[in-house]
C-alpha cells in the first residue's frame, strides 16, 4: 500500500478530558453519555489506568483482519488509510467481530436491522482535507493525524528523546 494516513495517540499527553469521545459522538449524532467500553454508540473511549489515560478505538490496521474476514467486501481498507464499512453489502455474518484481534467492531444487537459499527477515522472528513473529529477536539494534541510513515518517525523520535517513554529495543 502507498502512503496512508494514521493517528498517533500519545498517552503521556492525554489529560482524560474525553473531548475526543464527545466530538465523535456529536459528529455521529450519538447520545453524549460517557461509556466505559466501546459500543455501537461509542467509537472511541478513554480508559483510566492508574494515573494514565488510554484511548481505545479502531486502529484502522495496515492489514485489517476484519476486512480480510469479510466475505462480501463490506469492510475495505482505503488508499487514504481508514477502513470503511458499506452497510449495503453487509450480510450480518459478524465474522469481522471474531476476526479483529483487538475486539473493536460492535454489532447493533438492539436494532431490527442491525449493522456493524466502528471508527473509520472520519473518512468523509479526511477525504475533504479535514482532521478526524477526535483529533481536532483534543486540547493537548495527545492525538495527531498524518502520514503513517511520518507518524512512525515522530513516535520513534519521542521515545528516544524523552525518558518518560518506555524504550523498546
Amino acid at each position: 500500500m502507498a502512503k496512508s494516513k494514521a493517528i498517533l495517540i500519545d498517552i503521556t499527553k492525554c489529560i482524560g478530558c474525553k473531548s475526543c469521545e464527545a466530538a465523535c459522538k456529536q459528529l455521529r449524532g450519538f447520545p453524549q453519555d460517557s461509556e466505559a467500553k466501546l459500543s455501537p454508540t461509542a467509537y472511541t473511549i478513554v480508559e483510566e489506568h492508574g494515573d494514565r489515560f488510554v484511548r481505545r478505538m479502531c486502529m484502522n490496521c495496515q492489514d485489517p483482519a476484519c476486512a480480510s474476514a469479510c466475505l462480501v467486501g463490506a469492510l475495505k481498507k482505503t488508499d487514504l488509510g481508514p477502513v470503511t464499512y458499506d452497510s449495503s453489502k453487509c450480510i450480518g455474518c459478524r465474522y469481522c467481530l471474531v476476526a479483529c484481534p483487538f475486539n473493536v467492531p460492535r454489532y447493533q444487537w438492539a436494532k431490527l436491522a442491525p449493522f456493524v459499527t466502528r471508527c473509520d477515522m472520519c473518512y468523509a472528513r479526511q477525504a475533504k482535507g479535514e482532521q478526524p473529529a477526535c483529533v481536532e477536539a483534543c486540547p493537548v494534541q495527545a492525538s495527531i493525524v498524518g502520514w503513517r510513515d511520518e507518524l512512525l518517525e515522530e513516535a520513534q523520535r519521542r521515545i528516544l528523546s524523552d525518558c518518560k517513554y518506555v524504550k523498546h529495543i
